[in-house]
C-alpha cells in the first residue's frame, strides 16, 4: 500500500502515541460504484447516505504533547491558540464583519498570505437539534470524511475567487489553499471533539471520492475507508480561545499533505451530564505568492 509521503519530517523524540484513548470512528464501505449522499440543504432535515458505513475502533491520541511540531503540511492540521474578541459567537452581524475579519488576519500571519477569502461559517452542536444557522440547524459531522477532493477543491476555488483570478494564479505558480478554522463556542469541550486523521498515514485509494447532493448542484467530498496504518489525534477539552487549521485542499501536489480526514468522536468515559459541544467552523482559501 503506498502512502502520501511528507516533505516536511517529524521532529525527532516526539511521543505521538501520549494520551491515547480507545474510540469509534464511522468509515466508508467500500463499493463498485461510486458512492452519494443527498445533504442536509436538500432533505431539509438529516443528511441522507446511499452508501454502508462501518465501524471501528481506533487508537485516538492526544496532539497536546506535540502540537509544537504539527504541520499542515505534514499532518494537515494544527492546533494553535487564538483567542476571539466576539463576545457572542451566535451574532451574525459579529460573525460576518469582526469575526471573518480576526480569521483572515489569523491566516494571513500563520501562511503569509496574500489573499484570504471566507467563504462559508457553520455552526454545529450535539445538543438538542444542533446548532443555528442562516440555512439551518447543524449537528457534528459523524463520518470520517473530508470537505473537498482533487477535482471539487479547485473547482470551488474558481467559484469562490473567480475564474479569471485563478487561472492568473496557476499560470503564475501560485499556490491556493482550502483551510477550515474550528473554534469551540464554549468550553472546554467534553463531548464530540474532533478526531484527526495525520494525513501522511493515509493511503491515496483510502480517500473515496463521494458525490454531495444539493437543491441546485453536486458537491464531492472523500469519505474514508478503514486502514490499520492510519493514525489519530484530537485535542482534549479544547477551549474557545484554540483553534484547529485543517487543511482540506492545497493546489500544490509534491507530496506534502493535501486532504485531512476528520469526523466528531465519542470519547470512552465522557461523564452522562457533560454540557453539549458548541463549535463555530470558517471555511478560506488561502493564498500564498
Amino acid at each position: 500500500m503506498t502512502h502520501i509521503s511528507s516533505t516536511i519530517a517529524a521532529a525527532p523524540g516526539t511521543d505521538r502515541t501520549a494520551g491515547e484513548i480507545q474510540a469509534p470512528l464511522t468509515f466508508i464501505r467500500r463499493q463498485s460504484k461510486k458512492p452519494a449522499f443527498h445533504s442536509a440543504a436538500l432533505t431539509g432535515g438529516e443528511a441522507r447516505y446511499l452508501y454502508e458505513t462501518e465501524a471501528h475502533t481506533v487508537p485516538v491520541a492526544d496532539m497536546r504533547p506535540i502540537a509544537d511540531t504539527l504541520s499542515v503540511d505534514r499532518e494537515g492540521f494544527e492546533l494553535l491558540r487564538a483567542p476571539t474578541a466576539i463576545a457572542d459567537l451566535y451574532d451574525d452581524a459579529a460573525v460576518d464583519g469582526q469575526y471573518r475579519a480576526e480569521i483572515e488576519a489569523l491566516l494571513t500571519h500563520r501562511f503569509g498570505a496574500a489573499r484570504v477569502a471566507v467563504f462559508d461559517v457553520t455552526r454545529r452542536s450535539d445538543g438538542g437539534s444542533g446548532a443555528a444557522n442562516r440555512d439551518g440547524r447543524r449537528g457534528p459531522a459523524t463520518q470520517v470524511h473530508v470537505d473537498y477532493t482533487a477535482g471539487s477543491g479547485p473547482h470551488r476555488a474558481r467559484d469562490i475567487l473567480g475564474a479569471a483570478a485563478v487561472d492568473r494564479l496557476e499560470a503564475a505558480g501560485t499556490r491556493i489553499l482550502q483551510v477550515n478554522v474550528w473554534r469551540p463556542i464554549r468550553g472546554p469541550v467534553e463531548r464530540s471533539p474532533l478526531a484527526l486523521a495525520d494525513a501522511s498515514t493515509v493511503a491515496a485509494d483510502d480517500l473515496i471520492a463521494t458525490d454531495q447532493v444539493f437543491p441546485d448542484r453536486v458537491g464531492e467530498i472523500y469519505t474514508l475507508a478503514h486502514d490499520g496504518d492510519q493514525r489519530w489525534y484530537y485535542a482534549p477539552h479544547m477551549t474557545p480561545d484554540e483553534v484547529l487549521l485543517i487543511k482540506g485542499w492545497d493546489s500544490l501536489d509534491d507530496g506534502r499533505a493535501r486532504f485531512t480526514p476528520h469526523s466528531a468522536v465519542t470519547v470512552p468515559g465522557t461523564r452522562a451530564d457533560a454540557p453539549a459541544r458548541e463549535s463555530i467552523e470558517v471555511r478560506t482559501f488561502v493564498v500564498i505568492a
